[in-house]
């Protein structure tokens, strides 16, 4: 919960900062915010090789080093203020980010026993909006009451981090592992529904990421205090509700959760292309990032269908295949922005259809051996 509530201090900075950065001093335009965002999205697809870094050092001590490279990115992202500047301290900033992130859902499915698991996600992504909270309010004193410049903001936020990550270091022993992790990349036939609904959640969270907030800045003008009180809102929410998100997951089960969250995901992408208010636009931001505490059941669901052995391979997998359309997808729809904005976001309510669709595929009670609907005995024992 500490390394949680340490991510967000960097990357919530960082998040509230960029449309306005790269604007404002690097002059982007959405062709350059997508490429941006391209590859800050290559850490991420490879993910899995996380498996090879953790014959060097364990899954705890990534965490930490993770940690402490996602705050340096951070840190000195607002000292270049140049296209190549802002993608170099990106490219750094993604690569601590996302092998935290790969690292801590494998720890955290290891450490919580599964009857608690979707309610202990639930309040670890409510710590982490928290934090995030925290962060946003800092950086909308920063520029609307202080008037600061955006290095020492981003100093301030990655140094927070850094700081964290050290005092984890020092303050925390290492916890044992249950159950040794294969130390080799892992694929199997009979999660590859978790791997096609991982695929699809990677590309609409891009959508969302990526143009969602850029909409704001260059449609509706949004500045950066406006954009960090928007990032407040959705903090505020988050904390609040992902706890109890959590508890109705595992109230509900995974099939409904994923159900609603694709059915509102559809409805919110279409709304997008065709918003012209810009209140009613920050209404469907806020509804958007609710949905994101909803993913908490991918990886509920996954935990119930895996071998124990599997799970730190798997994160690795995971997170490359959630990655694979991440890299794609914002530098092409970049250019697509520059026809039409309205397509992308047309696009994303197609990808919210096709996870629904999988959504009803996943059983009432998931467990090895009953990963989908349609599994077959005999191809799960093959397996």
């Amino acid at each position: 919960m500490l390394m949680a509530a340490a991510v967000p201090l960097s990357f919530a900075t960082w998040q509230a900062l960029l449309n306005n950065f790269a604007v404002e001093r690097a002059a982007f335009t959405g062709a350059e915010i997508g490429i941006l965002q391209s590859i800050r999205e290559i850490p991420g697809f490879l993910a899995f090789a996380v498996v090879f870094v953790l014959l060097l050092m364990r899954e705890q001590t990534l965490a930490l080093v993770a940690l402490l490279l996602l705050g340096i990115g951070t840190a000195v992202t607002g000292f270049f203020p140049t296209v190549l500047g802002l993608y170099l301290t990106t490219f750094a900033m993604s690569l601590g980010f996302h092998y935290y992130e790969t690292v801590q859902t494998s720890l955290a499915l290891q450490w919580i026993e599964h009857d608690k698991a979707a309610h202990t996600l639930g309040r670890i992504v409510g710590i982490g909006s928290f934090t995030g909270l925290v962060s946003f309010g800092l950086v909308y004193l920063a520029f609307d009451r202080l008037a600061l410049d955006f290095s020492w903001v981003y100093l301030a936020g990655g140094g927070a981090t850094v700081l964290i990550a050290l005092v984890a270091w020092v303050a925390f022993p290492h916890f044992p592992q249950r159950v040794e992790q294969r130390k080799h990349l892992v694929l199997r036939r009979r999660y590859w529904l978790y791997y096609a609904l991982t695929f699809l959640s990677g590309a609409r969270r891009q959508i969302f990421v990526v143009f969602a907030g850029f909409l704001m800045v260059e449609k509706f003008g949004y500045s950066v205090a406006d954009i960090s009180l928007l990032f407040l809102i959705n903090g505020a929410l988050t904390m609040v509700l992902a706890p109890r998100i959590g508890a109705l997951i595992g109230r509900w089960g995974e099939r409904r959760a994923l159900t609603v969250e694709y059915i509102g995901l559809i409805l919110v992408f279409t709304a997008y292309a065709f918003v012209e208010n810009a209140t009613v636009a920050a209404g469907l931001y806020v509804i958007d990032h609710l949905f994101f505490a909803m993913a908490i059941a991918i990886k509920t669901y996954f935990q119930k269908i895996a071998d124990p052995a599997d799970i730190a391979p798997s994160a690795g997998v995971g997170f490359t295949i959630n990655h694979i359309a991440a890299v794609v997808i914002p530098a092409i729809f970049g250019l697509v922005w520059l026809v039409s904005p309205s397509a992308v976001f047309l696009a994303g309510a197609a990808i919210g259809a096709g996870s629904l669709v999988l959504a009803r595929l996943v059983p009432p009670q998931p467990e090895p051996g009953r990963e989908t609907v349609v599994t077959r005995p005999a191809l799960a024992a093959a397996e």
